[in-house]
């Protein structure tokens, strides 16, 4: 239908016909989502509210049914797509087998990153020959990207999981270490899949958007959510923020439009209103940047060409990385009482309790992750620059070989990826 409708739009000459085709084709996109992912949140919503305001229990009908895979992602795709020929800027592709490949690329198929037609598309239409040195650059992000998914977010949802589903029997130190394991496990998986299907991509000859650029590293939130899965946020500020009027109109406009943005982006990630309580907690930590004009403010690389910050920096990111983590207990919660029970439990207790935890060598394989991503903060993804002729052969074999090793040892402890829990 996106395919379709792209040409019917370009070959319109009625601006009439050109609208009717562009809400035909996003009302049938956004149908198709609403009706697999959000169906069932909306009758139970719906039965929960009439309970509530009216005293009366309904029986709800829900649909025992399989998500599409990656129907979010390539639901974006083809949005993206008529929007730009609705706007002028492309013109529809007219190789059926061509848009599809576009549409459904395999190694972003599950969890992007959102790819836009301006720039994936060009890549299918033209001719591609296989590179060795690119082909070597995608194998080394691949590990990479294992490395991050594997040994780092998979140990640290194994403590995630033993802390917050059984939050009501563990200590304050206790909760605060599952936050902040749960913390890195998202991050390990979603930039670990992102690595994973950029390096891949260059094995084929394409090059992908990036999609995270070392956010725990930023100064502010604002900062953070231009370095956190950047072809997310990238679409909703131009298919839906700057629509909406972006920041012109004055700022009660500009708030507005911010806070709609956030909502959509939590409700997207999954159908729980735990998620549209992170996206507001998001704009509400974000607003004083937006209000007092400064979310253009930390656009550099965190004390680069420098091997550490200096103390402010250091705050900034402290301030910045301890919101981040509770905005993520929301998140994870299996929902909003649970969310705050959890958040009770760490300000009512003491800090100074035992965790009994096992964590075993996890905190030394984070903080030597947290070491490799700081000192690569400055390329791609951590490892890029360690090529023949920068690094000593034995240094970076020796690496290589370790993160593979380490992979190998604990694939058996693989989790299940974040994305398919919501």
């Amino acid at each position: 239908m996106d395919y379709y409708s792209g040409l019917k739009i370009h070959n319109s000459q009625s601006q009439h016909w050109r609208k009717i085709w562009l809400v035909l084709s996003v009302g049938i996109n956004l149908g198709f989502l609403s009706f697999f992912k959000y169906y069932n949140f909306f009758a139970h919503s719906f039965a929960d509210m009439m309970m509530t305001g009216f005293h009366y229990k309904m029986n709800v009908s829900t649909l025992s049914i399989l998500l599409p895979v990656g129907i979010s992602f390539y639901t974006f795709h083809g949005l993206s797509y008529v929007f730009d020929i609705y706007n002028r800027k492309i013109e529809p592709s007219t190789n059926f087998v061509q848009y599809s490949l576009f549409v459904s690329f395999f190694p972003l198929l599950v969890a992007g990153p959102i790819e836009r037609a301006t720039h994936l598309l060009p890549q299918v239409e033209k001719p591609r020959h296989f590179d060795y040195s690119r082909a070597v650059d995608g194998l080394r992000q691949i590990l990479w990207g294992l490395f991050k998914k594997v040994v780092i977010a998979d140990n640290c949802a194994q403590i995630a999981n033993i802390v917050f589903n059984n939050s009501d029997h563990h200590t304050a130190s206790a909760l605060i270490l599952g936050a902040l394991m749960f913390t890195f496990q998202i991050y390990g998986d979603f930039s670990g899949y992102s690595d994973i299907a950029l390096g891949t991509a260059r094995l084929f000859g394409f090059e992908l958007l990036r999609n995270f650029a070392y956010p725990y590293f930023s100064r502010d939130i604002a900062e953070f959510w231009r370095r956190w899965h950047i072809s997310l946020s990238s679409w909703f500020k131009d298919y839906l923020y700057f629509p909406l009027g972006g920041s012109r109109g004055g700022m009660l406009k500009t708030v507005r439009n911010t806070f709609i943005i956030f909502l959509v982006s939590g409700f997207w990630h999954g159908a729980n209103w735990t998620f549209v309580v992170w996206g507001g907690l998001n704009a509400l930590f974000i607003m004083p940047s937006v209000i007092f004009k400064t979310n253009r403010k930390n656009l550099e690389t965190v004390a680069q060409g420098k091997l550490f910050p200096n103390l402010r920096e250091l705050l900034q990111m402290v301030i910045t990385f301890a919101l981040t983590v509770f905005a993520w207990i929301f998140f994870r919660a299996e929902s909003l009482s649970h969310a705050f029970r959890y958040i009770k439990g760490i300000f009512s207790q003491s800090i100074f309790a035992s965790t009994n935890v096992p964590l075993g060598v996890l905190p030394v394989l984070v903080v030597v992750f947290l070491i490799m991503e700081w000192l690569g903060r400055e390329n791609k993804y951590a490892i890029e620059k360690l090529k023949a002729g920068k690094v000593p052969a034995i240094a970076r074999w020796g690496l290589y070989y370790t993160m593979a090793a380490l992979v190998y040892v604990y694939a058996n402890n693989e989790q299940v990826f974040i994305y398919f829990q919501f």
